[in-house]
């Protein structure tokens, strides 16, 4: 079995969300010595998807047990209004999605302008299935 060269390797990005958060700074430690490349957080308003999450300050108090870098998924509606926050809490990477934004290069010069572009991966939401779709425009689902 050949292994991948090295800018192709398979890069570990534990989420958060899956972490007991009374022990997330263990949960992060853990995860670091078990060989994460990076930690996942996945930022969440309650509009853009229907489930709330944490903030910069969780981005915070993580920068401060560890040295991996925070990779900061933004699904949230006007991602520009935070990128400052997540910036300075210190988030590593940011991910934003362009469903969620009025003006997607203004969110992406402000992110490059506050750091590098390869900091901002531009992501999509994925479509629902086909069965999903068809569903909801009607009162009969086949399946």
């Amino acid at each position: 079995m050949n292994a991948m060269p090295p800018h192709r390797a398979v890069k570990l990005a534990p989420s958060i969300l899956a972490a007991d958060f009374a022990r997330l700074g263990d949960q992060v430690a853990e995860a670091e010595r078990a060989g994460a490349d990076r930690i996942h957080i996945d930022v969440m308003d309650g509009h853009f998807v229907p489930n709330l999450s944490m903030g910069p300050e969780v981005v915070q108090a993580l920068r401060r047990v560890t040295r991996l870098p925070l990779e900061t998924h933004l699904m949230i509606l006007n991602p520009d209004l935070f990128i400052d926050a997540f910036l300075d809490a210190g988030a590593d990477a940011l991910m934003v999605h362009w469903e969620g934004n009025n003006d997607l290069s203004r969110t992406l010069r402000q992110v490059k302008a506050a750091r590098s572009a390869s900091a901002s991966p531009l992501i999509r939401r994925p479509r629902p299935p086909f069965w999903k779709r068809c569903c909801r425009r009607s009162t009969k689902c086949w399946s």
